[in-house]
């Protein structure tokens, strides 16, 4: 679909790259600073993806192409440079020209900012998705939200996290373009009139402005170039004059710093009224500006508004955007003039909804009263299905249980609109992001709406793109594998699979090794000059990297490591397997336990690292400011995936399927999509322990004794108690005693029950690390058979059975 470079102009040469440097930046050759040397390629490259870009749309329209559009309040894209270039097939190309001019492409990829976008893998699988739209030559939008400040940036203060504003637009974005001609008036409060004809009209209290910043997103091969539609907002006036002549200098701007604040940071704590209220007002904003948005180019380019679900796929990541069902009804019913009836069934065969979490806080519920202050018109339409929801469940002969099950608005307690049985049952498609994740929604969180809709759920595995998270990551092993198995994997990652023939080859097995010690010490080096820490290349590097949350139980991992440290101390005369434990997350400002937590991997590093005793046998780091580029340099560098939530509790996990693509073993529950992992990759190279999700929930549910456990493991005792006691927090005895009184009390996330088969497993894994050759062959079986996992399987599954577009 896409044309290949016509003009003299778009070669990346370096003649052309000093005429950007001179003309766009405004810079000598001689007087340019890395930043400049950054923005020039950008820009040079950037006009070889605007006219692939605009061949891409152009032909979308003309062929009448139904289109998808991704709705994310999260979109983890990392630094775009390097993807742009590599999907493209010019990163040598332009390495060389740079290089004429004294300029290492390497370096400068390194200043890029790292877009704050996003979290977690929620955001990092948008991005993923959105780079498989574009290679799987798919007609895509995404939108969400351009962050100023994201989600925030990390510092380690004497152990704890500090939160700082991300600053990833200080400079601009030269990726970016705005689209001043999409604006979209955005309201808030206010009343509605009903007229005698029937019609309604909303007079919002307030109303602000969006408008579009448009990024490209990149496919492989330069195959297609789709469109990430960010929204910024402002003021319908920016400054209100009277106010500023009057002397009110700060209130006159309020307008403008209200609206902005909507696209200022990513999930603000919604612990109090008002971040309640800016949490739900930033849903709103993107999803109605979104949906105004793909209404508007629908009739655009169609004209007939009854057409729309056989031209737009709306899919909802997970919960946040669910008010967009209710947008999509008040556009259909109080711009286009369609009945309720007529609206709910487009609206219905137009949306899709994804749900990543089982977890009731994660669903989002919202009180009544906000709601309705903040959308009036939405709460009665809210109502309105509500009602078809509920009198379609009476004609099924649902009991009242079911009922209030079903209900969006939850009745008992404090009155709540649901947002999650809003997007289920305004949308055609629900699926799951991992096998036992979908099950588990049938029989958990939607066990009444599967009941009354059994064919819309259904499962959608992850996927990871293996562009960024093997090739571009990992060229080292990239090369290797090219070299061993042709390029037919670069295509269709399932060809990996050809990798097993080599299983067996112990020559082969050592290259591999070489790969992973070459990008362990790439990341020693990293570190050492950044956090001043020194590691040992030769150790096992044993590593959980992802959100802080006491279901992913860093808890786990870490009492176990004082285990293993009171081990070593104990009997040094064992041959014990040199490990270095690298831990990396965030934790939500406001979550008291996880932000204790990291607090306590930093003492605990602190303590192990300067204790001769262990000499060397041991490591723990805390790498502070996790995002996407810091996993790109230390997933290639893993030899061990810690994947050990809680059984039940983990939608799918996407890091496990990176970890494993580049040769680590994973040692995990049953939970997610491990499960998968294990059935692709072989039991005997992966390795399982603790609970099932059936033995979690009978625990939980017949009356759960961690003290007896804990009381019965020698091992967990002694480390919960040295926690508890101030043994690693000596400034501040009690600092644990809490957070260790709560496995003995309570232990939720089954911490004590699962500890003493982990520390099994942990010990199978030293075993397993002296054999060398053994551990070799896993790494490739590991290599070889994750290849379903890429992102564009899942994309196509999404194609063919959501979306009607392959």
């Amino acid at each position: 679909m896409a044309t290949a470079f016509s003009s003299s102009q778009s070669k990346l040469t370096p003649e052309r790259l000093l005429e950007v440097l001179v003309h766009r930046i405004g810079k000598d050759e001689h007087a340019a600073l890395p930043h400049d040397w950054l923005a020039a390629t950008i820009y040079a490259l950037r006009d070889d993806i605007i006219e692939r870009w605009m061949t891409s749309s152009r032909q979308a329209v003309a062929d009448g192409s139904k289109r998808v559009y991704y709705l994310s309040l999260e979109f983890l894209i990392g630094r775009l440079l390097r993807d742009a270039l590599a999907n493209l097939g010019v990163n040598e190309e332009v390495k060389a020209s740079l290089a004429e001019h004294g300029v290492d492409l390497d370096m400068i990829e390194e200043i890029e900012p790292d877009a704050a976008l996003g979290n977690g893998g929620l955001g990092r699988l948008a991005a993923c998705f959105m780079e498989s739209c574009a290679s799987l030559d798919i007609p895509a939008y995404g939108y969400g939200i351009r962050y100023v400040n994201g989600m925030f940036r990390q510092r380690i203060a004497d152990g704890w996290q500090v939160e700082y504003p991300e600053t990833w637009l200080a400079h601009g974005n030269p990726w970016e373009f705005e689209r001043r001609e999409s604006s979209y008036r955005i309201g808030f409060g206010g009343e509605v009139n009903g007229e005698a004809d029937g019609a309604v009209e909303w007079k919002p209290a307030e109303t602000l402005v969006a408008t579009a910043v448009d990024t490209p997103v990149v496919g492989w091969r330069g195959k297609r170039v789709n469109t990430l539609r960010l929204w910024t907002a402002r003021a319908v006036d920016p400054i209100r004059l009277d106010a500023f002549n009057a002397g009110d200098h700060a209130g006159a701007l309020a307008d403008q710093v209200r609206a902005e604040s909507l696209v200022r940071v990513l999930y603000p704590a919604d612990s109090t009224p008002a971040g309640q209220e800016l949490r739900l007002r930033q849903e709103y904003f993107f999803s109605s500006a979104s949906i105004q948005d793909i209404v508007r180019r629908h009739v655009q380019y169609f004209k007939d508004i009854r057409t729309l679900p056989d031209k737009v796929a709306i899919q909802l990541n997970d919960t946040h955007p669910a008010v967009s069902v209710a947008e999509l009804m008040r556009v259909l019913m109080d711009g286009h003039g369609l009945d309720l009836e007529e609206a709910w069934d487009i609206t219905r065969r137009t949306v899709a909804y994804t749900n990543h979490t089982l977890l009731p806080e994660a669903l989002e519920s919202w009180p009544l009263p906000l709601f309705e202050r903040l959308l009036p018109r939405h709460m009665q339409i809210v109502y309105a299905i509500n009602a078809m929801v509920l009198r379609e469940a009476r004609t099924k002969n649902m009991g009242d249980g079911a009922i209030a099950a079903i209900s969006i608005i939850e009745e008992s307690g404090e009155r709540r609109v649901r947002m999650a049985n809003l997007a289920f049952t305004g949308a055609h498609s629900v699926n799951g992001v991992a096998a036992l994740h979908t099950e588990l929604m049938k029989q958990t969180v939607f066990a009444d709406l599967h009941a009354m809709f059994p064919d819309r759920i259904n499962n959608k595995t992850n996927g990871v793109t293996p562009r960024r998270w093997l090739f571009e990551c990992n060229p080292g092993l990239t090369a290797l594998i090219r070299e061993s198995i042709g390029d037919a994997f670069m295509d269709d990652a399932e060809k990996l699979a050809d990798l097993n023939a080599l299983a067996d080859d112990k020559a082969f097995g050592e290259r591999i090794a070489a790969v992973k010690r070459a990008n362990k010490a790439a990341l020693s080096d990293y570190l050492r000059h950044h956090m001043n820490v020194r590691l040992n290349p030769d150790a096992l590097f044993d590593v959980q990297i992802k959100r802080i949350h006491e279901y992913k139980r860093q808890l786990l991992n870490l009492v176990e490591t004082v285990a293993l440290y009171d081990q070593i101390r104990s009997h040094p005369e064992r041959d014990w397997t040199p490990r270095v434990k690298i831990f990396g997350g965030k934790a939500a400002p406001s979550y008291h336990n996880a932000k204790l937590i990291i607090k306590l991997a930093n003492d605990i590093a602190r303590r192990v690292n300067s204790d001769p005793s262990v000499g060397g046998l041991l490591k723990v780091v805390f790498v502070p400011n996790y995002n996407v580029t810091l996993a790109e340099k230390i997933m290639p560098a893993a030899d061990l995936s810690e994947q050990i939530s809680t059984a039940g509790m983990e939608a799918s996990g996407t890091g496990n399927m990176k970890f494993a693509l580049n040769g680590a073993l994973t040692i995990g529950t049953l939970d997610g999509a491990n499960i998968e992992i294990k059935d692709h990759v072989g039991y005997d190279n992966i390795v399982i322990f603790g609970l099932t999700a059936e033995e979690v929930a009978e625990r939980r549910a017949n009356g759960y004794a961690p003290r007896e456990i804990i009381e019965e493991s020698r091992e967990l005792q002694q480390a919960v108690n040295a926690i508890a006691s101030g043994v690693f927090s000596p400034d501040d005895p009690d600092r644990y005693k809490d957070l260790m009184a709560g496995l003995y009390d309570h232990d939720w996330f089954m911490v004590a029950a699962d500890f003493d088969s982990y520390t099994a497993a942990q010990r199978s894994v030293d075993a397993r690390w002296q054999d060398r050759a053994g551990w070799n062959r896993s790494a490739i079986r590991n290599i070889a058979n994750v290849g379903w996992f890429s992102s564009d399987r899942t994309i196509g599954e999404y194609a063919r059975d959501i979306w009607g577009v392959m």
